[in-house]
């Protein structure tokens, strides 16, 4: 009888990490009857997972012409008005198709159609759209979504439109650019992925540092959702989109649905949770899948700051030796409350808003009945769908680091605001980069005119 992991192993597909954590000891103890159940109910599993990789779609092919509108928005709305495009990306990993990253009601749309043209010709190819919505949508009515298209096979089209029909004319309807024909032949080692942006943000202080700290950890992409942020910020944002580190893009979500602050559901007539966080992070991956070896998936207010090694290059070299077959680091968020202050030889910056993160180097210790969250360093193209603290579908495994290795330095308001300060953790890993940090925040305040005409 083949065995649970051979049949992963055969697809070469590994869904989420508590999926495949499976132990030994539980084969061992579980019945012959058992084991064929779980066998039946695996490979049907296997079934939908492979479906997600593998569209199987009918395609036909009519005559007429594509010559709608070019779309380059990052969000817009189909003319059902309830699903939204983000973009579509070439995703030949398995099979030759069109993966459109966008927003939909996870019950409400059943059919879409996706529409190409060759590049010469007047033939249409039409197949019908593999509707694949995200687990992780947390109750919320929409969700992040892929639609997966198979592409013609005798040309590689440089647009996709979609209709709710099989047949109809495509002369009017709007086109996307499929991103992701042509691959990058120089990628950036690190690149980070900040999303959202929202609420006239404002955190100047904080946002710099940490922007700095991923510089000299060794990022040199940094891409930012925006949503909203506070007129000192797009100075900040200014600055550094002209020093060639930051990618702005925009994320005017709340022109098309009712969003949520929180991640969680909470029946206040919210469409989607936390400004649709998932969608910008699967739209990320997929942006820099071919720009970048790795990516981060973190918060602006958190820092996968490594513990043993100086920068992420020494340690991610070290940690893909160690599991050759993994795409997906997962890291350990621990908070170190903005609330106590810890005195150190730093600058005040008392004249710039927000959050000076050298003066918090004290931690909550760990709920027992609660397991902390994760962020992550991945390789973008092992990875298929991801959520915020765990990827969803990726190929290979996720491995978890150890906290001695790094973590995810998290300066926030409290999750445990009624511990004394005697039972906060003093952890002043951040410090050795307190010359440097200092230096570089120094130069970014005097370039960028924020106090002028104070």
């Amino acid at each position: 009888m083949v065995s649970m992991a051979q049949l992963w192993n055969a697809l070469g597909v590994k869904p989420k990490l508590e999926m495949i954590c499976f132990r030994r000891k539980a084969y061992l103890a579980a019945t012959l009857c058992l084991v064929a159940f779980a066998g039946m109910l695996m490979l049907s599993y296997l079934r939908m997972q492979k479906s997600s990789f593998e569209p199987r779609t009918v395609m036909h092919k009519s005559k007429g012409f594509c010559t709608g509108k070019i779309i380059n928005s990052s969000i817009s709305a189909l003319s059902d008005n309830k699903t939204f495009v983000v973009a579509p990306y070439f995703d030949n990993r398995v099979k030759k198709m069109v993966r459109v990253i966008g927003i939909m009601p996870h019950e409400e749309v059943k059919e879409v159609y996706c529409l190409f043209c060759c590049p010469t010709g007047d033939d249409i190819y039409i197949s019908k759209a593999l509707i694949d919505v995200h687990d992780d949508r947390f109750g919320f009515p929409y969700a992040a979504t892929d639609l997966l298209c198979m592409e013609p096979t005798d040309c590689d089209p440089q647009y996709v439109s979609f209709n709710w029909f099989p047949r109809g004319k495509a002369d009017l309807l709007p086109r996307f650019e499929i991103k992701n024909r042509k691959i990058t032949n120089s990628p950036v080692d690190f690149t980070v992925c900040i999303s959202t942006m929202f609420g006239d943000y404002n955190n100047i202080l904080q946002f710099i540092q940490s922007m700095e700290m991923y510089k000299l950890l060794g990022a040199q992409r940094v891409v930012i959702y925006k949503n909203s942020c506070s007129q000192l910020m797009e100075k900040v944002l200014e600055f550094y989109v002209a020093e060639g580190t930051v990618e702005i893009v925009p994320w005017p979500i709340t022109a098309y649905l009712k969003v949520s602050t929180e991640w969680f559901y909470s029946d206040d007539g919210s469409q989607i949770g936390y400004y649709g966080q998932i969608t910008a992070l699967n739209d990320c991956i997929y942006r820099n899948m071919y720009r970048s070896r790795y990516i981060l998936l973190n918060d602006i207010d958190e820092i996968i700051l490594p513990s043993l090694h100086p920068d992420w290059k020494t340690m991610m070299q070290d940690l893909q030796d160690q599991n050759p077959e993994s795409g997906v680091f997962l890291f350990e968020n621990h908070v170190f409350p903005n609330t106590v202050f810890t005195s150190s030889d730093v600058p005040s910056w008392n004249t710039v808003p927000g959050v000076n993160i050298l003066q918090h180097v004290l931690r909550e210790p760990d709920r027992k009945e609660v397991i902390n969250p994760q962020k992550m360093i991945v390789n973008p193209r092992k990875v298929v769908q991801t959520s915020v603290h765990s990827v969803l579908q990726a190929f290979g495994e996720s491995i978890g680091v150890p906290m001695e290795v790094a973590i995810v330095y998290h300066c926030r308001t409290p999750f445990q605001p009624d511990l004394p300060r005697e039972s906060l953790i003093r952890d002043t890993t951040l410090w050795r980069y307190n010359s440097s940090l200092i230096s570089r925040v120094n130069q970014v305040l005097q370039k960028v005119p924020l106090l002028k005409g104070k």
